[in-house]
């Protein structure tokens, strides 16, 4: 059936509080259907927005839902009574005028098509409520007797009896009548059980309300109403129908303007005007003064097109615009309007990269190592060393066009990976004027017997005048007769032999020549003057992997497995031997690990052997050196253990170093 509306005009309040998203239109009609289905009074809505049109659209939707209830509820019992004079004598004015209009053109209708009209009604102006009920009724009867006609009459027991035009005439029913004696209520009442009389549903108490938080539900005949519980705020009251009305504080002597300014209701509030008045293009500020009016902002459209506002003091002025195209547009040729330039096509901005024409701008598309500048609109070299510091370079990262380069420090040449670092053997270049040594990034230079090393450049050997040595600085175990370049000593007659340089006295060597007194299970190691009987054995948990080195075992084999994790994994044996007198500082021994990897953590320490303090641990880029810092000039034997520990990827690993020192003599000790 086709939607008729009842206009029901409504002052709804001011919501405050409302920080969710205000409904839609159709929302907001949607609640007021819903509610009328419920049987609320449309004039007393409780409002989800302060919105006039979310109101208005409430309300009617609600009424226009109420009206075709009472109306279907008039045409139902037209069609089962036959009859409408008694059928709503009960029910309230206003409602029932609905219903039995309805239930009046539904008669007519049914009346027509009894007569076998075609429902068209021409000469009736009955208006479009009841036009459209009786052209419903007429049709539906005109069907039903079509459909008698066609089918064969059949029993069944859900089958309603036909109706007696006086069913319902007798009926004392309280409020609805549907045939045959039966009773029915109204939305928002139910039938007592006595079958005749309707009372009223509390939905307050049912809990069938749609109250929201901040209202209360008063329950009303056949409905019920939601009463707001707090205030409307300032500027506002509560009224009856659940709304708040603006207050106004002119009317009411509520305002506090003094005599020379004028009172002026605003929603909420109220605004003192000044009494005197402005010219013509200003208007007066909160405190009086004339200020000017921009009628380029006031005003709709002040000028004819292709023109520009321009305000001035109580007046403005149109000036005609001049077309100024901005970044990545030009002028059409008509000179009226912007448009796009294509940078790809027309300015190759973007070089030898990729480019992409936008509207009034273009992207470049960098090839790899560069970086499109938003502001710049160009493709700019990434700086991979700045953006990744020592993720790149083992040592030293170097920026070039679009990519990078890895350089090492002295001392280093770059492995073939492009990126990690592996020392340099400068000895194969010979640097030094006599004999060079290999260190970790750099080398030593050393002398023969009979030079020492020039302090100026520290890579030539300069002749030693060893016979003008001073005392306990022999170069010859006796006599000495130095010559350009060169001298001539002699030895002892046992014990030691004349160097093959022909320079010192060269211990004989015990263990070359089968001398000694070692076991079998003992090593024989020379030393000047004599020799020394070394035993190598690994200590417990500990198995000889290779000559002089020993690993530490499973630790899943041994007896104490938990204090064999905090073994070492590796202990080496090393033996060397050094004169008396020796230059300190003097580097005795270096360890390291045998590749260095970006983030190595590593610490060196004597755990034993130099109580007095003789040596020290120093600690280099790629490893750490043990060094002879006290000159001695007696003999001694040392044995240092030197640990290592190096912690990579967050994981330690602990290595001991066993280094026999031996301190003899340079040359045999001759007296007098």
């Amino acid at each position: 059936m086709a939607q008729w509306t009842i206009l029901v005009l409504s002052l709804c309040g001011v919501l405050h509080g409302q920080g969710i998203r205000p409904p839609t239109v159709p929302e907001c009609c949607q609640d007021g259907r819903t509610r009328a289905s419920r049987g609320q009074d449309c004039s007393v809505l409780p409002l989800i927005s302060s919105s006039q049109t979310c109101r208005i659209s409430q309300e009617q939707c609600c009424a226009a839902a109420a009206e075709d209830d009472l109306c279907d509820s008039g045409v139902a019992v037209g069609l089962a009574t036959g009859e409408c004079e008694q059928a709503f004598v009960r029910s309230e004015p206003c409602r029932s005028l609905v219903s039995k209009r309805c239930c009046d053109c539904c008669l007519l209708g049914l009346m027509e098509a009894k007569r076998g009209s075609s429902c068209e009604f021409q000469g009736l102006t009955l208006g479009g409520l009841c036009a459209d009920t009786a052209k419903t009724c007429c049709s539906r009867n005109t069907a039903d007797e079509a459909t008698a006609v066609t089918e064969p009459p059949q029993a069944s027991a859900a089958a309603h009896p036909p109706m007696e035009p006086d069913s319902c005439r007798a009926s004392n029913c309280s409020q609805l009548c549907v045939g045959r004696g039966t009773c029915a209520c109204r939305d928002g009442h139910r039938l007592r059980e006595d079958g005749v009389t309707c009372e009223d549903v509390n939905e307050c108490l049912t809990g069938s309300h749609d109250c929201v938080l901040g209202q209360v539900c008063i329950n009303t005949p056949g409905s019920f109403r939601c009463q707001r519980e707090v205030g409307c705020g300032t500027g506002y009251e509560l009224w009856d129908d659940n709304s708040c009305q603006d207050i106004d504080e002119c009317s009411t002597g509520l305002h506090n303007c003094g005599p020379d300014f004028t009172c002026t209701n605003t929603e909420g509030s109220f605004r003192c005007l000044p009494k005197q008045t402005c010219s013509a293009g200003f208007t007066q500020d909160a405190v009086g003064t004339c200020i000017d009016i921009n009628e380029c902002v006031v005003l709709p459209s002040p000028c004819p097109p292709v023109h520009a506002c321009v305000n001035t003091a109580g007046s403005y002025a149109c000036r005609r615009n001049v077309v100024t195209c901005g970044r990545g547009y030009r002028l059409t040729e008509d000179a009226t309007r912007c448009e796009d330039v294509d940078e790809c096509r027309e300015r190759n901005t973007c070089g030898d990269h990729g480019c992409v024409n936008l509207v009034g701008s273009h992207r470049c598309e960098c090839r790899t190592g560069f970086i499109f500048n938003s502001i710049t609109k160009l493709c700019e070299d990434i700086n991979e060393c700045r953006y990744y510091p020592g993720r790149l370079c083992a040592h030293r990262c170097e920026n070039t066009e679009g990519s990078y380069r890895c350089s090492c420090t002295t001392g280093f040449k770059l492995s073939s990976d492009g990126r990690n670092c592996e020392d340099v053997n400068e000895c194969d270049d010979q640097p030094c004027s006599q004999e060079c040594a290999n260190v970790y990034g750099s080398f030593q230079c050393y002398c023969r017997r009979g030079y020492q090393l020039s302090d100026a450049d520290g890579i030539t050997c300069e002749d030693i005048d060893e016979c003008a040595l001073p005392a306990g600085g022999h170069v010859c175990s006796h006599r000495c007769a130095n010559s350009p370049g060169s001298f001539h000593c002699t030895c002892p007659p046992s014990g030691y032999m004349l160097a093959p340089n022909g320079r010192t006295c060269q211990d004989v060597d015990e263990c070359a020549a089968g001398v000694h007194t070692c076991s079998a299970s003992e090593t024989c190691f020379n030393v000047h003057g004599g020799f020394r009987c070394l035993s190598f054995k690994c200590p417990p948990n500990f198995r000889q992997a290779a000559h002089g080195r020993c690993e530490r075992m499973a630790c899943k084999f041994t007896q104490d497995p938990a204090s064999c994790l905090s073994l070492p994994l590796r202990v080496s044996f090393y033996n060397i031997t050094f004169t008396t007198n020796t230059p300190v500082p003097a580097d005795v021994f270096r360890m390291g690990p045998s590749n260095s990897v970006p983030g190595d953590d590593m610490v060196f320490s004597l755990v034993s052997g130099d109580e007095e303090g003789y040596f020290t641990v120093q600690q280099q880029a790629h490893g750490g050196v043990v060094s002879l810092q006290r000159a001695l000039s007696v003999a001694r034997d040392f044995l240092l253990t030197v640990e290592m520990r190096l912690i990579r990827y967050g994981t330690e690993h602990v290595y001991v170093a066993k280094v026999a020192v031996f301190i003899t003599h340079e040359q045999p000790i001759v007296s007098g």
